[in-house]
């Protein structure tokens, strides 16, 4: 794998035709040594962000002892790199045979699930001889709002917080630990979004009158981007734990989150080489089927740099981008703020794509062959301590609950 200090070593050394992946691993080890030192409580990396082998050792290294796998094949991979890894299965609609290869094959003991038919499937697929496991950790996802993040997950996964006691009561009965996950949505622009999600948790657990051992938060930790610039991780970590405490549950309970974003993002940028301008619009070699998914889909804006030796003086001006493939969807509307001279053959950097950049990669129409490089300068933008250790918030929002109106079950 070649390595250079940055962007413009690559391009200058490699003249890459092809989109080059720029990998960042002190970036990662920060990533990963903030949360296992700022969060107070234990972070589950979630793989899907981007199951990178080279970034899941580095989070290893880093601290990340706990994984959250989504699906069998990530479960494997997992196992496979890391035979010591904690693996919790946290989609809440899965295969019967793939709970049983998870559980009876690779030693997972953690699983979630938001129907009382997830639960009797879990059960079937973990027991013995018609005997039922005796080791499960159990959390209920329950359905919490979006409305403060960008991504909604709001609508596909999650049991409504009237309907939760009578499934909690149920998974209390064959669970050895019971737990209550959720997940905010993912980039998460502000901290009331937690604190407004355990009045949920709150109200769930009063009403089901259960002894609950895990609490865990999810994902939706946000990294920076262009237009998206929240409040330090620090803060957020603040108002979950002060809501946790406050929680009507066990004196041994745990508190647990799974970072997918927040801890991939800093890791890689990509470079791509300018084919084509066609007045405020680039013809670039990677687009919305190769890293650039969210840019083409959901209009995310990432940060990006003109490469190039001798540095551009023009003004700032806003660009779109199309990828390389023949689809008209293969396209970036951006805005994305380059020199007013860019030109073909000029190479540009584009950050913060170590989150689902990766992960969101095909081969369609030809177009996916890429190489990797090592950088060792600064990430783009970054909401993560450049030594990974957590500073002191300035200011902690202060928690506040909304009340919450539940139906008493008869």
């Amino acid at each position: 794998m070649y390595k250079s200090h940055n962007a413009l070593g690559v391009a200058r050394a490699m003249q890459p035709v092809a989109p080059v992946t720029l990998v960042r691993p002190e970036a990662a080890l920060d990533a990963a040594r903030f949360f296992t030192s700022a969060f107070p409580g234990k972070s589950f990396y979630a793989v899907k962000a981007n199951p990178s082998s080279h970034l899941i050792q580095l989070l290893w290294d880093g601290g990340i002892r706990h994984f959250d796998v989504a699906s069998i094949a990530e479960a494997r991979l997992i196992r496979s790199l890391l035979p010591e890894a904690v693996l919790a299965f946290m989609h809440p609609v899965k295969a019967e045979e793939a709970v049983f290869e998870a559980y009876h094959s690779l030693g997972v003991r953690i699983f979630s699930l938001d129907s009382h038919e997830e639960l009797a499937k879990i059960v079937r697929a973990t027991a013995t001889d018609g005997v039922n496991a005796a080791d499960l950790t159990l959390c209920v996802r329950l359905k919490v709002s979006s409305a403060h993040s960008k991504l909604s997950l709001a609508s596909k996964f999650g049991i409504g917080v009237a309907d939760a006691p009578a499934l909690l009561l149920a998974t209390r009965q064959v669970a050895d630990a019971l737990g209550i996950c959720f997940h905010v949505g993912s980039q998460a622009m502000s901290p009331a979004a937690y604190a407004d999600a355990f009045a949920f948790v709150r109200a769930a657990i009063v009403e089901a009158g259960v002894t609950v051992d895990v609490i865990d938060v999810g994902g939706g930790f946000p990294s920076c981007y262009p237009g998206m610039e929240p409040p330090s991780l620090e803060t957020y970590f603040a108002v979950i734990e002060r809501a946790y405490e406050a929680l009507p549950i066990s004196y041994s309970a745990e508190l647990w989150c799974e970072p997918g974003r927040a801890l991939s993002a800093d890791y890689s940028s990509v470079l791509v080489r300018v084919e084509r301008r066609r007045g405020n619009e680039l013809y670039i070699n990677d687009g919305a089927y190769g890293s650039l998914f969210d840019a083409a889909h959901v209009e995310w804006r990432y940060p990006v740099r003109l490469v190039r030796a001798d540095a551009s003086e023009a003004e700032l001006v806003d660009f779109s981008f199309y990828g390389p493939t023949c689809d008209d969807m293969d396209h970036m509307k951006g805005p994305f703020a380059l020199p007013a001279d860019i030109r073909p053959g000029d190479y540009i950097e584009i950050g913060q794509l170590g989150a689902y950049g990766h992960a969101m990669r095909t081969g369609f129409n030809g177009f996916g062959e890429t190489s990797t490089a090592i950088v060792d300068d600064e990430p783009m933008l970054s909401l993560i301590p450049e030594d990974g250790r957590p500073a002191i918030p300035d200011n902690v929002l202060p928690l506040t609950i909304r009340p919450l109106t539940v139906a008493t079950r008869r």
